[in-house]
């Protein structure tokens, strides 16, 4: 594809989540963009929109106008090299109540851009799919990434239990530890069954898991191994753990099966604050006392909510 030596050097990225998981967007959001939105970022980081469980695509700015029609003359530059096309309205947008696009007027834009593309329109299966969304009182066009579910197909996992992690927050969860993964060293000592091993290790993320509990660790790898994912998951308690990292996350236990009294909170996480640079730890109790007791700043956090009547809900609390 030819576009004259465009540089795609800025992207918006969709995103789409419940109202039970704002917060948690938000600080994904924060902490993988340094800003916040309800629904459109705009940013000139490159992020696989498949890692976030929240974004629902990623659109490769080529052009930008203050209408369709500034877009449409400009879009004729793009030379498709007998490649397939087709073009997309992303239907999340920031325009007030008053100025909606209903859904004629949206497959109207469509065709108005796609007409001025050199190359063969195929609406099934395309080679090249491109986005265009208003924002801000501008029309940007690009090329457009939509968001794989990975996470939903790690929600079966041959070992469950109940007060596991959804595959949704350890997805989030992870990306919050590890906002950019090249040569960083992560832990998960306290592991369980091993949601969080696996949402890391599907983003190619080097993570080493760990529990005290021998059928916990058994779960684990076999969790990793149903997934086709390979990963070192060893039996051994935090307080034994050797060697340093750059991120530690730990799911604190609160289960029937692996209930920690205060003395053994604080001793994990006094020792997370010994193995590792930066912990992200996940709560169902205000740890806030024992986290700055063991040395820690804590730098940001959210509450991670399930259902819309919270009936459960965990706080994801962000340490260095």
């Amino acid at each position: 594809m030819n576009n004259h030596n465009l540089e795609q050097t800025e992207y918006l990225y969709i995103f789409s989540h419940g109202l039970e998981e704002v917060s948690l967007c938000l600080l994904e959001q924060r902490v993988l963009f340094g800003q916040e939105s309800d629904n459109l970022i705009k940013s000139t980081s490159m992020i696989d929109p498949s890692r976030s469980p929240f974004i629902k695509g990623r659109l490769s700015i080529l052009y930008s106008g203050d209408s369709v029609e500034e877009i449409s003359k400009q879009v004729n530059q793009i030379e498709l090299d007998n490649k397939t096309f087709k073009v997309l309205y992303i239907k999340i947008n920031d325009l007030p109540s008053d100025r909606k696009i209903e859904f004629e007027e949206q497959r109207a834009i469509e065709k108005k851009v796609g007409w001025n593309i050199i190359g063969k329109a195929e609406m099934r299966n395309p080679d090249v799919l491109f986005g265009i969304i208003p924002f801000e009182g501008r029309w940007y066009f690009g090329s457009y990434v939509e968001s794989e579910s990975v996470w939903l197909h790690h929600a079966k996992k041959p070992q469950e239990y109940s007060t596991a992690l959804s595959t949704r927050l350890a997805r989030a969860v992870v990306n919050i530890a590890v906002p950019d993964p090249v040569d960083v060293s992560v832990i998960d000592p306290c592991c369980g069954i091993g949601t969080v091993l696996v949402e890391a290790l599907s983003m190619g993320i080097t993570i080493t898991g760990a529990d005290r509990n021998p059928l916990a660790v058994k779960g684990a790898r076999e969790n990793i191994a149903h997934f086709d994912y390979h990963g070192e998951v060893a039996v051994q308690d935090i307080a034994e753990q050797e060697g340093h990292y750059d991120v530690a996350i730990i799911d604190m236990p609160y289960n029937l099966y692996s209930r920690a009294t205060a003395e053994e909170q604080y001793t994990i996480i006094k020792h997370a604050r010994r193995i590792a640079d930066r912990v992200v730890i996940l709560t169902i109790e205000d740890m806030d006392e024992m986290i700055l007791k063991a040395g820690f700043t804590i730098m940001d956090r959210c509450v991670a909510n399930k259902g819309l009547k919270a009936l459960f809900s965990r706080q994801v609390v962000v340490c260095e």
